[in-house]
């Protein structure tokens, strides 16, 4: 038996909610409960308010979805080099 084909939508975080799921507005207007996908949960990426988001949806239950992809838009510009709390690297020992 072949699995059925999922609904790719897009939509609007409109609502945080507890147990990492949330509120989404589609751009059609209807609202759906979603939850982050596996891949984003392992990567620890965030979704807040006011993020766009792609999921996919069964045509079984059109009121859930799993949010897969979040859309970069602008905020803070991450550092130029490096990253994280690395001290910078040893220069090496002269003989």
């Amino acid at each position: 038996m072949a699995k059925e084909e999922l609904i790719e939508m897009d939509g609007v975080v409109t609502d945080v909610l507890p147990d990492s799921r949330f509120k989404v507005q589609l751009d059609n207007g209807h609202e759906v409960m979603a939850y982050s996908a596996g891949k984003m949960k392992k990567h620890r990426i965030r979704i807040m308010v006011g993020d766009r988001v792609d999921m996919e949806m069964t045509p079984y239950d059109l009121t859930k979805a799993r949010i897969t992809y979040r859309h970069k838009v602008g905020g803070p510009p991450g550092p130029v080099t490096g990253g994280g709390n690395r001290p910078p690297p040893r220069q090496p020992r002269r003989r």
